[in-house]
């Protein structure tokens, strides 16, 4: 493969340009204790639904939080909630996820900079929803140096469909081969590979080497070597 035709590059956003449990963690244990405060009861069977370990303090390989949509997580955690409307709970789910502190994969301005001043189109694709993917873009300083974010609620679907990642061939004006899709679960590759761009897996989400390699071009501990991979 050859990486230095690469001309744009998508990133998933949990996970990928932020380590997953160490930024997710304390969200869960909040939102698992205050949506059921006063009923302690439903603890266990609300951090089931939503793939949480409570013992072990950090999410289980196959929680659907890592990479569904918010609206995907409240219909699983709709049955242990207080709410029989799943709008008021998505609200709730969504500010929660807006002030979760995030852990960066890598110092991201300078990563991000590198990247740009080498020639590379910057894109977020995730499944959170838009507004806190956002604050936490913002909160890191770097929503500026991409040229594309969208989450599952712009318009474009969510992935393993591949609307956000046509979406930013179709502003950039790059041709898929020509991209490259950069997560840390199989929802991102499968839209990588469904969109015709190369895929690129790193280790800093839930899902280890071995889950992730057949549906990857390449496997990266982080996405801090993606330059070197790149050739910078």
């Amino acid at each position: 493969m050859d990486s230095s035709a690469i001309r744009g590059i998508v990133f998933d956003k949990d996970g990928t340009l932020f380590d997953f449990n160490a930024t997710w963690r304390a969200w869960a244990r909040d939102l698992l204790h205050a949506e059921t405060e006063g009923a302690p009861e439903r603890l266990q069977p609300l951090a089931d639904a939503l793939g949480y370990d409570l013992a072990q303090d950090r999410f289980r390989k196959d929680s659907l939080v890592i990479a569904a949509t918010v609206s995907e997580v409240v219909d699983a955690a709709l049955p242990h909630l207080a709410d029989t409307d799943p709008a008021p709970a998505i609200a709730r789910f969504n500010a929660a996820a807006a002030r979760a502190p995030q852990v960066e994969a890598t110092p991201l301005i300078a990563f991000l900079t590198r990247l740009r001043e080498a020639g590379l189109k910057l894109g977020v694709a995730t499944n959170d929803a838009e507004t806190p993917a956002r604050a936490h873009l913002d909160a890191a300083r770097v929503s500026v140096l991409f040229d594309f974010i969208a989450g599952s609620d712009s318009g474009f679907g969510g992935k393993p469909e591949v609307g956000q990642l046509r979406e930013f061939c179709r502003v950039t004006g790059l041709r898929p081969e020509h991209c490259a899709m950069v997560g840390d679960s199989t929802h991102d590759l499968h839209a990588g590979r469904a969109a015709g761009m190369v895929t690129v897996a790193v280790l800093t989400g839930v899902a280890e080497r071995a889950d992730l390699a057949p549906h990857a071009d390449v496997v990266l501990d982080s996405i801090a070597d993606l330059p070197g991979w790149l050739g910078l």
